[in-house]
This record gives structure tokens, C-alpha cells and sequence, in this order.
């Protein structure tokens, strides 16, 4: 694929505050917590301020869930999250302005965009690119779009020192590991279980087992996602993994107390930091 080699590694590593991030943990021995919700959920004015409650919490970078139709990796939670931010209007663009309000007043936590190909094919790749990297985007997740067919995508975003995230599936042999690896800047994600988002109890020691082959073919960090769901389960995952994302759960109580955005807020912030504290001790 023409034109990924030549990028300058070194200077995007200088540049992106998801590497930035993952080293200063790295020199405090600790992982990194990375909750996910998604933006316009329950609405679209309760994002930013959920999102610095996250950091508030003890969030290291946030995945900002992009709403689609039909979020096919994702189990029911988040279907229905995706259905709410879709009722109250929210889109490619408006989640693209929610993370500039962010940035007027977070100007370090990384952020990484996570969704599907379809929103930003209709917004344009150059349009999407221009609009991530000056709303202060550093990290794009397109859980559809293979490493294969990324490379029309992911050249703009390097250059635009915006991370090309890729997902690490269970079934995936070593050959498609490392060929991934490759492709990808700031983290691989590892989907943990065979099935859709909020699934059933990860088993950590066959999580530990392929991780420790994902990491004979890349010395980025690796973080794991899916099934997490307890500070028990995130601090358990901590031992292996250079991160934890949590997803479900959040949006699960997010949705539960939607119509208190106080107390929503106030539980969600002691969840993450219990899962903050377990990850630490752990």
C-alpha cells in the first residue's frame, strides 16, 4: 500500500497525546482506564460533562462512541444508546463539535472517536479528516472497516497526527495480528469475548494467552475490551493488558439515570474510580 511506509513514525509519536499518555503510565508503572460512552447519550448536552466527570474519575482516554443505525458489534446497551443520541439529532458532525467544547477547556486527555464507516463515507474521508483534527480528535476506531481496505482513510489520519485504531479479535491468527499491528498507531484494541459489546464474563487466562502473542508482533500497548463490567473483572484484565475499556456498563447506568444527570454523573464517577482504585492495587 503506497505511501504508508513513509510516514514519520518518530513525529507522530511527538505529536499524539494518546502515545504521550500511554508513556507517562508507562513510567508510573499503572494502565490505562479508557471508558467509552456515546456522544448525544441520553443527550446531546450531557456529553461534555460527562466526559470531564470521566477524567474527573480517573479516565486516562476516552472512546467517544459516534452514533449509528445499526451498531452491528454492539449488543443491546449500546444499540439503544446509538437509538437515543439518532432521536435527539445527534450526527458525525455534531459529535465533532462536542469534542471541540471539550477541548476548550481539556486540552490533554486523549480522545478517540469509535464507531462505523458509513457516517464518515457520507460526511467525505477529507471533510471527516480536516473537521477530527481541528476539533482535536487523536485516535479514530471504524470498527468495519478492515486494515485491508484502511488505507484511503488512514494516510490522512496519519498525517494529521490522528491514530488509526484497529480491533484484535479472539479468532485472529498471528499472520492477521501482525499485519495489523503494522498498520496501526497508539493502541491496539482486543476484543476479549466472540460475541457483541456488554457479552458475557471474560475468561483472563486465555486473554493472557493471546496476548502474549499479539505482543511478539507489536510493543504497542494493547488494550481489552468487552465483558468488563466490575472493579474486580477491570483489575483482573490490569495484570494482562496495557489498558481497560469499559463500555456497557457505563452506558447502562447512564441510561438508567437519564432523567437525574447529577446523580447519573455521581454514579458513573464513583464506578470508574472504584475500577481506577482496582486497576492501581491490583
Amino acid at each position: 500500500m503506497p505511501g504508508w511506509k513513509a510516514f514519520n513514525f518518530n513525529e507522530f509519536r511527538r505529536m499524539n497525546r494518546i502515545t504521550r499518555r500511554f508513556q507517562e503510565l508507562s513510567r508510573t508503572g499503572r494502565k490505562a482506564l479508557i471508558p467509552y460512552i456515546t456522544a448525544g447519550d441520553p443527550r446531546p448536552e450531557l456529553t461534555v460533562p460527562m466526559l470531564h466527570t470521566l477524567v474527573a474519575a480517573g479516565a486516562d482516554i476516552i472512546e467517544l462512541g459516534v452514533p449509528f443505525s445499526d451498531p452491528m458489534a454492539d449488543g443491546p446497551v449500546i444499540q439503544k444508546a446509538c437509538e437515543r443520541a439518532l432521536t435527539h439529532g445527534m450526527s458525525l458532525r455534531g459529535v465533532l463539535s462536542l469534542v471541540r467544547e471539550f477541548r476548550q477547556t481539556d486540552s490533554e486527555t486523549p480522545l478517540v472517536l469509535m464507531g462505523y464507516l458509513n457516517p464518515v463515507e457520507s460526511l467525505g474521508y477529507d471533510a471527516f479528516v480536516a473537521g477530527a483534527r481541528d476539533a482535536g480528535v487523536d485516535g479514530v476506531l471504524t470498527v468495519d472497516l478492515p486494515p485491508e481496505e484502511a488505507a484511503e482513510l488512514a494516510e490522512p489520519l496519519k498525517a494529521a497526527g490522528i491514530a488509526t485504531i484497529f480491533l484484535l479479535a479472539p479468532t485472529s491468527s498471528r499472520e492477521r495480528i501482525c499485519h495489523t499491528a503494522e498498520l496501526a498507531q497508539g493502541y491496539l484494541y482486543y476484543v476479549s469475548l466472540k460475541g457483541v459489546t456488554g457479552s458475557a464474563a471474560i475468561n483472563v487466562a486465555e486473554v493472557a494467552e493471546k496476548l502474549a502473542m499479539i505482543r511478539t508482533c507489536t510493543d504497542l500497548p494493547v488494550g481489552v475490551g468487552f465483558g468488563i463490567k466490575d472493579p474486580p473483572t477491570a483489575a483482573a484484565v490490569a495484570k494482562v493488558a496495557d489498558a481497560v475499556v469499559v463500555g456497557s456498563t457505563l452506558v447502562a447506568k447512564m441510561a438508567e439515570l437519564a432523567d437525574d444527570p447529577e446523580r447519573m454523573r455521581h454514579e458513573v464517577a464513583q464506578l470508574v474510580a472504584a475500577m481506577r482504585q482496582a486497576m492501581d492495587q491490583a
